[in-house]
């Protein structure tokens, strides 16, 4: 019998501590339910990096090798618009403290790191919500995209991960500055550099040594290739699916450990 409580013991915390994180992902998605218009608004950008942007650099011949340039671009797009969408996630939770509800989170038992995950979990679901929209996109404009079970499941992988990935950095971030105003600032200096130096819009090949470098230590550079390998047709990656998933999950982790032990600071 004692045995037997102790088998169950485990499998009660798990589902408890399961339970906690889909509490606080819930309450972030209701805000998206009552407000549906932002993801629209959201639409936007990739409309416009794939119609504007994708349009006149398909004219420089040999930036994407001997493929299509708007097939390379579109991964690269779905990645970049879950990575704005993300990174200022933590703007939310300055809001947050000055309305009091994170005051009431700090009180509730629920682990640290249960609110940070169930906070990356709800930018997750807005990220898949971005890759329907880029998606759609990708066809109208006659992009080779798969729809293969597999390859959309994995993008599907892919898309969380990062999402979750880049909105606990931009908690991590939020920790640490604590006003709107400095968040902002800084959210907008990081988001460009992370987005350029990355293989989103030209291959890793065709840069200076120092930005590959950079690249190299960029999560975006292993999101863009697994995206690229599993979103395309004949997509394949530079470094290995495996891989990829390796860097991006290990990275959330880590983010996710330096966020659990940061946000209870952010109410004094």
């Amino acid at each position: 019998m004692l045995a037997l409580i102790h088998r169950r013991r485990p499998l009660s915390c798990s589902a408890g501590y399961l339970t906690q994180v889909y509490a606080v992902a819930d309450a972030e998605i209701q805000k998206l339910r009552h407000d549906p218009s932002e993801l629209l608004t959201r639409a936007l950008q990739p409309a416009i990096w794939l119609l504007l942007f994708g349009q006149v650099m398909a004219q420089v011949r040999g930036i994407a090798g001997d493929g299509r340039y708007l097939d390379f671009l579109a991964p690269g797009i779905l990645a970049q618009s879950v990575l704005f969408a993300a990174i200022f996630y933590g703007i939310a939770a300055i809001w947050e403290r000055d309305l009091g509800v994170l005051h009431r989170y700090m009180v509730s038992p629920a682990p640290r790191s249960a609110l940070v995950l169930g906070k990356a979990a709800s930018s997750a679901v807005r990220g898949l919500a971005q890759a329907i929209i880029v998606y759609g996109l990708a066809v109208i404009l006659g992009i080779d995209v798969t729809f293969a079970p597999a390859n959309i499941a994995g993008v599907a992988i892919f898309i969380a991960i990062g999402s979750a990935l880049f909105s606990t950095f931009s908690l991590i971030i939020a920790c640490i500055v604590k006003t709107r105003e400095r968040f902002m600032g800084i959210g907008q200096v990081l988001t460009m550099p992370i987005f350029f130096a990355s293989n989103a819009i030209y291959p890793i090949d065709l840069m200076p040594g120092w930005l590959k470098a950079i690249s190299y230590a960029n999560p975006l550079t292993y999101e863009v290739d697994g995206l690229r390998a599993l979103m395309l047709t004949n997509g394949a990656s530079q470094y290995g699916l495996s891989f990829d998933l390796t860097i991006l999950v290990a990275v959330t982790v880590l983010l996710v450990a330096v966020a659990a032990r940061m946000y209870p600071h952010m109410t004094t």
